[in-house]
């Protein structure tokens, strides 16, 4: 459950000319999108515009196999949008969501009968931080996953130029107490902590009241943790060209893998080879890969 954004990726042209090649992205459609093609059964929850973006995201889930019974498209709202912009730097990014459909998804319209049907419920940061209104339809939501046993799988996503500090600290790290997979980057952590080791910083949620926490730490892999069991599972290395989305890929991947019966470490090691995978291509969707795929890298890799 989330924001769609259509993707303008920055790409050259053979002749050398600039270009905005068109894809997909949002953190929790990419995550969608990650977990189907790990074999998992997905539905997702938003509002897309009533125009061709929208017509076009419709048109990716459905191929993906994911469920577009509880997606609205808004004729008062457009599908956001933003663009990757590429240097030595890494990726950098430019929104135009203000206003979108996404923003105005409304706690009402939450499926509590799907949500109750899942396995997971998946959520992020983002989705919180778009408008007042989708901060509350996704504490809705957990509610009504709570209420159904179902378990929730949280990334903090930590925007600053989204919402205020404070607001963001404090929502995030309330949402954070629900989450029975809280998956959030290094820099999400000391956004919300401050410095500190991985160690520390896990251990922080898992004393507000996460379950399993996932420390994405980005080249290094990731550190996996309980109140009873931590592992630090080391990435791996591949040729990057594009990392847009890799964390979303892992996510999808990890909680996937979680939902087949797999040990933390065996997600973590699976997850982290997907998101390296991910970044071997433009954008943040096709390059997604598969399962055949993953296991075959994974399996190489010793």
């Amino acid at each position: 459950m989330g924001e769609p954004l259509l993707e303008f990726n920055e790409r050259t042209s053979d002749g050398g000319e600039v270009v905005y090649a068109p894809g997909y992205g949002g953190d929790t459609s990419n995550f969608a999108v990650a977990a189907a093609r790990q074999g998992a059964r997905v539905a997702y929850v938003t509002r897309v515009g009533a125009d061709t973006f929208g017509d076009r995201f419709m048109a990716l889930w459905r191929a993906e196999g994911i469920d577009v019974s509880s997606v609205v498209q808004d004729r008062d709202a457009p599908t956001g949008i933003y663009f990757v912009r590429h240097d030595g730097d890494g990726h950098h990014f430019t929104y135009r969501r203000a206003g979108s459909a996404a923003s105005r998804l409304r706690s009402d319209e939450v499926p509590r009968p799907l949500i109750a049907s899942a396995r997971v419920l998946h959520v992020s940061g983002i989705g919180q931080a778009i408008s007042t209104s989708a901060c509350d339809a996704v504490f809705a939501a957990i509610q009504a996953a709570q209420e159904a046993r179902v378990l929730v799988s949280y990334d903090p996503n930590v925007r600053p130029t989204l919402w205020p500090a404070a607001r963001a600290r404090a929502i995030v790290l309330e949402t954070a107490a629900y989450a029975d997979y809280c998956l959030p980057s290094l820099d999400d952590a000391t956004t919300l902590l401050g410095d500190g080791p991985p160690e520390a910083l896990a251990d922080a949620f898992l004393e507000r009241g996460a379950r399993c926490v996932a420390l994405k730490l980005g080249r290094d892999g990731v550190l996996v943790a309980t109140v009873g069991e931590r592992h630090r599972v080391p990435g791996f290395t591949v040729e990057t060209v594009d990392a847009t989305g890799a964390g979303d890929t892992f996510d999808g991947a990890f909680v996937a893998e979680m939902l087949r019966g797999a040990s933390l470490v065996d997600a973590a090691r699976y997850a982290n080879g997907a998101a390296a995978l991910s970044t071997r291509g433009y954008g943040a969707v096709d390059p997604i890969p598969h399962r055949a795929e993953v296991e075959a890298f994974v399996a190489s890799r010793g």
